[in-house]
């Protein structure tokens, strides 16, 4: 979705070219083509998964992962995930199963919301339990990592964290992410930060109350999180060069917060207020 550098925004198409570094195709698999076409894979042996994911159901690269597992599979070319840690860690999970009409792009799969495995343990469930499209299986291989254990988060890891999109610029990101994302494609009328320099961690808009708002949401004692208020301008995006207040999102403690649970909080509290 961001494309091969990481420089192409959210839900911009991604086109084929030609990479200036080495000269190789890169076919894009957001754009006119999502599932990679017998044309693409004529001239490899093994297709090899090798991206960053945050852990979340809505990020697409594990949307395009089963889908490039179904190419595989119809092309009979290996498949190889050379698999990463969840930025989550491997025991948070939140959210309900994806209903059999809600299906698309941003949730492929049957799987929570926050689903707490690798992408390579995603890959075997898919592949073990016959989730892709029509129960096809590919010949697929893991390359697990080493040192790794359910219990880290990406920050624990000791790895170097590169940004998985542009808004995805630290390793904590992923924790914001589903705190705010679902809210953030409501109809722009809420800033979630995406725009300002604390992407998905605030809710804003030119009508809020920061205070009001902040000792509202305080005053439900969600575990692990805290609501301070927030003034700013956003450069971009929803209520770009406006005066906005709300309520910036502190976690206190990841494991605890209900993260996916927030921006249905903050819902219900703009409704009220």
């Amino acid at each position: 979705e961001h494309g091969v550098r990481g420089d192409v925004h959210a839900g911009d198409h991604v086109s084929d070219l030609k990479d200036a570094t080495t000269g190789l195709p890169v076919y894009s698999l957001y754009g006119k083509t999502r599932k990679a076409t017998p044309d693409m894979l004529k001239d490899i042996d093994v297709l090899v998964y090798d991206i960053q994911d945050i852990g979340c159901r809505s990020f697409t690269y594990i949307s395009t992962m089963g889908l490039a597992m179904e190419a595989a599979a119809e092309n009979g070319k290996e498949f190889i995930v050379l698999d990463r840690p969840n930025p989550l860690g491997g025991l948070k999970i939140e959210g309900n199963l994806t209903e059999g009409d809600c299906t698309s792009f941003v949730s492929q799969f049957k799987i929570p919301y926050l689903y707490g495995l690798t992408c390579g343990e995603l890959a075997l469930l898919l592949n073990g339990e016959r989730m892709l499209r029509g129960g096809v299986q590919c010949q697929l291989q893991v390359v697990k990592m080493k040192g790794w254990k359910r219990k880290m988060d990406y920050t624990q890891t000791g790895l170097q964290w590169v940004p998985s999109s542009p808004h995805i610029p630290h390793a904590h990101s992923a924790f914001f992410y589903p705190v705010s994302g679902i809210l953030g494609e409501l109809g722009g009328y809420v800033s979630i930060g995406v725009g300002y320099t604390i992407p998905f961690q605030m809710f804003g808009a030119t009508w809020m109350d920061a205070h009001v708002l902040a000792k509202h949401l305080n005053a439900l004692h969600l575990p692990g999180v805290e609501f301070r208020p927030i003034y700013l301008k956003p450069f971009y995006g929803p209520g770009k060069g406006e005066q906005l207040q709300g309520v910036q999102v502190h976690l206190t403690n990841v494991q605890a917060a209900p993260l996916a649970e927030i921006q249905f909080r903050v819902m219900e509290a703009i409704a009220e207020l």
